[in-house]
């Protein structure tokens, strides 16, 4: 089982991906939420010059903002300052889309979309749609040292639902996902990517096709309750990030909730929102977006939602359930912890659950 980072992108702060890569991180993976944060290429080209190890990727790319031709070259650049450590993931633009006052893609935009940009991240040419009109695109200059497309780029798809997840069974070469951390649920996704790899003519091995899940770690201290002060301040902006996406799912589609920790607060959290104008709302559902909880919300981070959504327990706990989890194909976890506590979010797992998933692998 690998440990990676979700880095919030912020460019004045390379030295966490520094510090991750010392601790034993496998995966830097770099959100591209373009109005909450730094520009994601632009943070993880500064993390690959000062790292050597730990892999440099995109987590994940919008599809929605970014052109393929477009991601396909900025992982390039990105694969010449670290070769062979670059990876490209891709998604639809759940977040970043949303605050703006857009949807995400459609599926069949985002399959469209694939098609091209998987060739395009090996160096070869693609037919790709742009303005209407579908022409042949390739890098011209491949071998001038611009970019580099010898050193293979993976491509993993973001998947949420079953149609999203068919397409990286179709497309990808991994999947990236953000489920509880409980392994009866990540089993059940993987009927989806089995089914896009099937209808595409491919083969899916779960146990060697990638999968990785976001999430955060809190390591509880001896009798520590799983709602302590310290766990909701390590903890709650991930938490209630998982609020911010239900009502996103609820104001677009009309999808109700199912998580009951969710809706043990459904009234009372819609209500808080629904003080802000119609036409500017979409600013206000994600603030504070998995770095920090708003005042107005810290009553919704809850001893539930806390337990539902975020992976706390003893060490031994973490350990065993990070394991079950490998069983049932998924083989990274993603830490995203708040953002003024994350060095000590990834310090105590580095120094904690690194070197015991290592012994109990042993």
């Amino acid at each position: 089982m690998k440990l990676g980072i979700c880095v919030a992108s912020k460019i004045d702060d390379i030295d966490y991906v520094v510090e991750a890569e010392r601790l034993g991180f496998t995966h830097a993976w770099f959100a591209d939420s373009q109005m909450i944060w730094s520009d994601a290429y632009a943070t993880a080209a500064l993390a690959a010059d000062r790292t050597s190890t730990i892999k440099i990727g995109t987590g994940v790319s919008v599809a929605a903002t970014r052109p393929a031709p477009v991601t396909a070259a900025s992982m390039a650049t990105i694969n010449q300052i670290a070769p062979g450590r670059t990876f490209c993931g891709i998604g639809t633009g759940n977040t970043a889309m949303r605050i703006m006052g857009h949807k995400p893609m459609t599926i069949a935009q985002f399959d469209q979309y694939l098609t091209e940009l998987k060739p395009l991240l090996a160096g070869e040419e693609a037919m790709v749609e742009w303005r209407g009109k579908t022409s042949p695109v390739r890098h011209i200059m491949p071998d001038a040292g611009f970019v580099n497309f010898e050193d293979p780029i993976p491509m993993y798809v973001s998947g949420f639902g079953p149609k999203s997840l068919a397409l990286a069974g179709k497309h990808g070469d991994g999947l990236v996902l953000s489920v509880p951390p409980d392994p009866a649920l990540a089993e059940g996704l993987w009927r989806g990517v089995e089914r896009g790899a099937a209808e595409a003519g491919r083969q899916v091995d779960r146990m060697s096709f990638p999968a990785t899940t976001l999430n955060t770690i809190v390591v509880l201290e001896p009798g520590e309750a799983t709602d302590s002060d310290r766990v909701r301040h390590l903890c709650g902006a991930f938490a209630i990030a998982s609020l911010h996406y239900s009502y996103d799912q609820w104001r677009n589609f009309g999808r109700l909730p199912r998580n009951p920790a969710v809706l043990e607060v459904w009234d009372d959290y819609t209500a808080v929102l629904e003080q802000v104008p119609e036409a500017i709302r979409h600013q206000r559902v994600h603030a504070g977006h998995n770095c920090w909880v708003v005042p107005e919300e810290e009553r919704f981070v809850t001893k539930a939602l806390i337990e539902s959504s975020c992976l706390v327990g003893t060490e031994d706990v973490i350990v065993e359930r990070l394991l079950g989890l490998e069983q049932a194909g998924v083989d990274q976890m993603m830490l995203l912890p708040p953002l003024e506590p994350r060095y000590e979010v990834i310090r105590t797992v580095g120094e904690r659950i690194i070197p015991a998933l290592a012994e109990a692998t042993a």
